[in-house]
């Protein structure tokens, strides 16, 4: 089942990016507004090191006891370590539900792209799940990111570089 949800999400990669939240707000108030059902969450931006960063804090927070939900990106191997619940990854089945139910969730004008997507799965994924607090690692970055409409209790920022300026401008 997860092939067939990840080849469906792939198909809203190649989409124009669109320097706002408003796309990401609309996808979120059809879901009933995931990201005000999280707990605590810790955002974690930069340009390198942010991974590392995200899954470092993770493992520290689990370690001290807590029920930690995860959400990176890009994936390096599968799809489904973008979203883990104290290390473990999101089941197949967890990924085609939740595709599902976000695909249902938008309509024209909404059409995500695979990280407003992806986004929106991971905060209603932890929003159902019950963990303690959660990691939530930024995209591109920049204040229109998709992960800016979280209100986080701390953030994290590492070294900041000057990629993505086509999109994010100078």
């Amino acid at each position: 089942p997860v092939e067939g949800a990840v080849a469906r999400l792939a198909r809203l990669h190649p989409k124009l990016i669109d320097l706002s939240l408003d796309r990401m707000w609309r996808l979120l108030a059809r879901l009933d507004h995931p990201e005000r059902k999280l707990p605590p969450v810790i955002h974690v931006a930069g340009t390198n090191g942010k991974g590392s960063t995200a899954a470092m804090v993770s493992s520290i927070l689990q370690a001290a006891g807590y029920r930690v939900g995860l959400y990176t990106s890009p994936h390096l191997v599968d799809f489904r370590e973008r979203i883990q619940v104290n290390g473990d990854m999101i089941s197949e089945e967890r990924v085609a539900a939740l595709t599902d139910r976000v695909r249902t969730a938008y309509g024209a004008p909404c059409e995500p792209t695979f990280f407003e997507f992806t986004t929106a799965m991971a905060f209603q994924c932890f929003a159902e799940t019950g963990i303690d607090i959660a990691v939530i690692e930024v995209g591109l970055g920049g204040r229109f990111d998709a992960t800016n409409v979280l209100s986080p209790l701390a953030a994290a920022i590492t070294n900041v570089a000057l990629d993505h300026q086509e999109y994010l401008g100078e």
